[in-house]
């Protein structure tokens, strides 16, 4: 496949740039902004002072699809935008599969953020199936850069034997849906990195609400200097897509910094062959105290918006906290299984509360009601002590949580669990009693845990200065206590 080609099929649809036909970012006065501008003109950011709620919701799928990646977008109005398709050696299979048990029976927007085969893979068939089954494909929206590989070339035959609507697409650019703003930030005009394909990933901010979503492609070193020197913080997000799957030369400290998500979500295999996520990253990811969710052991994951808060839903349960990922089981692409609802992300920043299972919280006969979980009504909080002296990350003991004991009888917390919003599990050691009028300390960093005192061990702080949740689970799974503070 040649850029010639490429080109050809443009002029030939007399569609050349997107820009003009979707509409540019605007400021607040209705001028065009160029991406190039300084952070003095942030492109990204929406004014919420005074405006009503948006109605209906924005769901974001992000599809377990192995080594790959394909997320679709469900606006409000049932408009549909779907960001890639997956690998190529799956053909489209598994998500077309997906788009028909979502009851969808039209892409209005199709993007390829760049032509690797692991995003294009089934864009031929989505487009085939579409034209020919359903309703159709609106429009595709390309960055301009070609491939030589016979997945990009099938791609192109599809757009041109359908005659689907082909736009060149780069920074300054809008994808017009109905009650969301989707902006497209990236590339830019002339390209990046001598125009390698990773770095040129059309790169895409979702504002619904008070909510965002940020998806960046394949976007590696250079798209996330250009970004961040572009919107510098005006990329923050509530929901973060981690490019290129976790690659080491994606999610720097700097772009993480500017973007400021809530949660993060990756696409890659179990066993990826290219080691995605890769460990620097995850650490990168914990040490922001971000959830992270992994399609390889989460599944399928949804971001339900209702424009206030994100509602978070996986196909199996597992740990968020990044660097914990592959401890949980693989779950195979495609599984079709429903997802669960597991956490609610406040889209103002003040915090994520976890969904408890109703099936944990059953009541029990009193006969059969552990005598543990009664003696935890007279269980309290009596400190929250989340904001350490000095360099939190230097003083991790002065960040600590205190449970006080004020019933009448001794509670025996072995093998409780202390968690946060983002998933950090704390299990109190065998043996730990807590006497009536005694109180209990768990400080984040090291030491020797006495009966009063224990050390969590972690090398980075856990509770958010600016909120959070304190749950403690008893010895079944049960939730005692949960308080946001």
């Amino acid at each position: 496949m040649s850029t010639r080609r490429l080109l050809g099929i443009f002029a030939v649809l007399g569609l050349v740039l997107l820009a003009g036909c979707a509409g540019a970012i605007t400021d607040t006065d209705g001028e065009p902004v160029s991406p190039t501008e300084t952070d003095e003109q942030p492109t990204t950011e929406i004014e919420t002072t005074g405006e009503t709620a948006p109605e209906g919701e924005l769901a974001v799928h992000q599809l377990n699809v192995g080594q790959g990646s394909s997320t679709l977008v469900i606006g409000p109005d049932g408009e549909t935008l779907l960001i890639d398709s997956g690998d190529w050696r799956d053909d489209g299979e598994g998500v077309i599969a997906y788009l028909e048990s979502q009851d969808v029976t039209r892409i209005d927007h199709l993007v390829t953020t760049h032509p690797d085969a692991d995003h294009i893979g089934g864009h031929a068939a989505v487009i085939e199936h579409f034209e020919t089954e359903h309703d159709g494909v609106g429009a595709v929206y390309d960055p301009g850069i070609a491939s030589s590989s016979a997945t990009y070339d099938e791609y192109l035959d599809a757009v041109e034997t359908h005659n689907v609507t082909l736009y060149r697409t780069q920074a300054g650019d809008s994808i017009q849906m109905s009650g969301v703003e989707a902006k497209i930030l990236a590339p830019p005009e002339g390209y990046l990195a001598n125009e390698d394909r990773n770095e040129n990933s059309i790169v895409i901010h979702l504002q619904f609400g008070a909510s965002s979503f940020l998806l960046p492609g394949d976007g590696e070193t250079a798209s996330e200097e250009y970004l961040v020197e572009t919107y510098g913080d005006s990329l923050n997000s509530t929901v973060l897509a981690v490019g290129h799957h976790g690659s080491q030369s994606s999610t720097s400290e700097a772009f993480l910094e500017a973007a400021s998500p809530q949660a993060a979500v990756i696409s890659s295999a179990y066993d990826s062959q290219y080691g995605h996520p890769h460990e620097e990253v995850l650490v990168r990811l914990e040490s922001d105290s971000i959830p992270t969710y992994w399609t390889a052991t989460h599944g399928t994951t949804t971001f339900t918006s209702n424009g206030s808060a994100v509602t978070v839903a996986t196909q199996q349960d597992a740990p968020t906290t990044a660097t914990d990922l592959r401890s949980s089981d693989a779950i195979e692409p495609e599984t079709d299984s429903p997802v669960t609802d597991r956490f609610v992300i406040d889209a103002d920043g003040s915090g994520t509360t976890p969904i408890t299972d109703p099936t944990e919280t059953t009541a029990n006969t009193p006969e059969e009601t552990p005598t543990a979980t009664l003696e935890t009504t007279a269980l309290d909080i009596v400190a929250i002590h989340a904001d350490a002296e000095g360099n939190d990350r230097e003083n991790l003991n002065d960040e600590y949580v205190v449970f006080e004991n004020t019933g009448t009888s001794s509670i025996d917390l072995s093998n409780w669990e202390l968690a946060d919003a983002a998933d950090h599990t704390y299990s109190f050691p065998d043996g730990t009693v807590l006497a009536p009028g005694d109180t209990i300390t768990i400080y984040t960093g090291s030491g020797t845990d006495t009966e009063s005192e224990v050390y969590w061990g972690q090398s980075s702080p856990v509770w958010n200065n600016d909120g959070d949740t304190v749950i403690l689970l008893n010895d079944k799974g049960t939730t005692v206590i949960e308080e946001t503070y």
